[in-house]
């Protein structure tokens, strides 16, 4: 074998990723991209379910209570990713429930005042009244941020090495819903990890009259299979006698979904009674929306990368954030006991298919409202275990994390100064968050522990981010160690064309308005 030259072992930097089979303006076939949508449908339920199915309970609602929380994020869900894919970013990401949320909504119910009501219904009632009121309030802060455009004006001081802990810690940050998760039955979760493995990358080649069918549908065909078998070992009554939680974690029936839902439930704004607002619960939730507002920085800008479109601009990165406020405002009208982030699950799915087609995801919102209407269709997808879902999260969080790892190639990592930055960030953005969980584990409440609730519930929730604290740290010393000698080796020669929207030719392809809406919105 010839020797191989210096020049042939080097990888040239490219803009947009290669190897996809469908980009973020070209559509497969409608049978196809149908199929696709749903497959984006059943991935989004994960959350949809896993959220309510927490925190409902803690509320004293009950399975029919449950139920319509489900009903309700799913419904907006698809409302919110419509919003965006036409009039957001326009890059084809799912616009979810978010675990940032949590940390508030939970001190929401532990308040003196809602956890002294005895009727388990009324306390439901009043506590999510409490939350919708929090929530809506909250919401104006992405909302001004990013329609303002002040959004925009903050993510001109980001650069690729800035950014790269951010985006990798979108995907590594969510490492606690991954294996753990699977843990909990290894029995459905080893075989599903293993299976959409198998099929999404060793038996990729394999087609179906010249249709790579076992790709493009890795995730539903392993579902199906392992669903199947969970579905058995429930029937057979392997798990009859084993511990409750076990149960709760294997078992196909034990959600309690199907028997509760309607057959047609249509949700509406103030289905629960008008919200209440609390100026320290508001104040607490905030800090969820800021939260929510960097991962789906993060996200948008990995979505970017596969859609094999360029990044984002930051009058286009900015109008997104805008259309997610007016998301966050809807989940808080509707009640969904959430807020809303990109789906980072869904943002995986689009390099594991190689199909990064917007229509698919508006075909996937479609899905979402179609079957929140029809409880009874919607509940039998989302009896699914949660633990099939966290072994696929397992590689497509892995994926978007490694997306954010590629920026590196537009910086000099023979820099020590880039090295530090890269280094110190990835490590505090996971050990940080991992001593603020592990010590409220332990302590039952955050480390930030005073008499003052809402400054609690603003700490705590910002310091178990691990996309938050990423970029605090790496912006902040990317943009005071050594600045100005080190423009070159932070890649932002490169990162300057995708500084406005008309700085490269490539962002009216992707990034325009439909319906000829730039005459009335200009970009900048």
């Amino acid at each position: 074998m010839d020797p191989v030259k210096p020049e042939e072992i080097s990888h040239p930097p490219m803009d947009q990723l290669q190897g996809l089979e469908y980009c973020i303006d070209s559509n497969p076939p409608w049978g196809e991209a149908i199929a696709l949508g749903f497959e984006h449908y059943i991935l989004a339920l994960g959350t949809a379910v896993m959220i309510p199915s927490f925190l409902v309970p803690m509320m004293g609602g009950d399975d029919g209570d449950k139920v319509r929380v489900v009903q309700t994020l799913l419904f907006i869900q698809g409302v919110n990713t419509l919003l965006q894919t036409l009039f957001g970013t326009r890059l084809p990401t799912v616009i979810g429930g978010s675990y940032a949320f949590m940390i508030p909504i939970i001190s929401i119910i532990h308040d003196s005042s809602l956890t002294r009501i005895e009727d388990p219904q009324l306390r439901f009632l009043s506590t999510m009244r409490a939350v919708q009121g929090a929530v809506i309030v909250a919401a104006s802060v992405q909302i001004i941020l990013g329609f303002s455009q002040m959004w925009a004006i903050c993510s001109r001081f980001f650069s690729p090495v800035g950014m790269v802990p951010v985006i990798a810690l979108t995907g590594f940050g969510l490492f606690n819903r991954g294996f753990p998760m699977v843990g909990t039955c290894v029995e459905i979760g080893i075989p599903m990890l293993i299976l959409f493995v198998l099929f999404s990358q060793y038996l990729k080649s394999f087609q179906f009259r010249q249709f790579p069918v076992v790709e493009r549908f890795a995730m539903i065909i392993a579902l199906i299979i392992v669903w199947a078998y969970a579905h058995l070992l429930t029937a057979s009554g392997a798990y009859k006698h084993r511990p409750h939680q076990t149960q709760v974690n294997c078992r196909t029936d034990m959600s309690n979904l199907i028997s509760s839902a309607p057959w047609i439930k249509i949700p509406y704004p103030l289905q629960w009674g008008a919200p209440s607002f609390d100026a320290g619960h508001a104040f607490g939730m905030m800090a969820a929306v800021l939260v929510s507002l960097i991962e789906s920085t993060g996200a948008f800008k990995a979505a970017a990368r596969l859609a094999s479109a360029t990044p984002p601009p930051p009058h286009v990165l900015s109008r997104g954030i805008g259309w997610q406020g007016i998301g966050i405002l809807l989940n808080g009208l509707f009640g969904t006991l959430s807020g809303s982030s990109v789906s980072v699950e869904n943002v995986g799915l689009l390099g594991s298919t190689r199909v990064g087609s917007r229509r698919v995801i508006q075909i996937s919102a479609g899905f979402m409202i179609f079957f929140s209407m029809l409880g009874k269709f919607g509940a039998l997808f989302a009896s699914i275990p949660f633990t099939i879902f966290a072994a696929v999260y397992c590689v497509l969080f892995g994926l978007v994390a490694s997306v954010g790892l590629s920026f590196l190639q537009f910086t000099n990592m023979n820099s020590l100064r880039n090295l530090f930055i890269t280094g110190v960030s990835l490590f505090l953005g996971l050990s940080i968050p991992e001593y603020f969980r592990d010590f409220s584990m332990k302590a039952l409440h955050g480390p930030a522990h005073t008499n003052a609730g809402w400054f609690n519930d603003f700490l705590n929730t910002i310091f178990s981010s691990s996309p938050m604290v990423a970029l605090m740290i790496a912006v902040f010393l990317d943009n005071t160690l050594d600045y100005k000698e080190s423009a070159k080796d932070r890649g932002l020669p490169w990162w300057a064309k995708f500084r406005t929207f008309k700085g490269d030719s490539r962002n009216e392809e992707f990034y325009t308005l439909p319906f000829n809406l730039n005459r009335f919105f200009p970009p900048s």
